[in-house]
């Protein structure tokens, strides 16, 4: 059983037991986060596909800890012109453990 799943602005596909890092919500460590923006349910023997969201599925998970993802550089050159500027971000994330599918 498996559900695909939206938050943040992006789509993932979740089973029971999975561990996905996913954009920042409010939510405090240990508690539990649903996410009710189901595009895609599959039980393994039917498959329900949303219009845009499969009503009535809800997918429940654990919230682990906060995480920040991996360093990203970009830095801006002009030749000849003496013009240099290097810039660093890192990401924060929730890492969260999916308990349970309902639906």
């Amino acid at each position: 059983m498996y559900a695909i799943i939206e938050t943040g602005g992006k789509q993932y596909r979740v089973e029971k037991g999975d561990v996905i890092d996913i954009e920042l919500l409010e939510a405090e460590k240990g508690g539990k986060v649903e996410f009710k923006n189901v595009l895609f349910l599959n039980t393994g023997s039917a498959a329900k596909v949303g219009k845009p969201h499969v009503d009535g599925c809800v997918v429940v998970g654990e919230l682990m800890q906060e995480v920040r993802g991996p360093k990203v550089i970009s830095f801006k050159y002009k030749k000849r012109k003496n013009y240099r500027r290097k810039v660093g971000h890192r990401q924060n994330y929730l890492r969260i453990k999916i308990t349970e599918i309902e639906g």
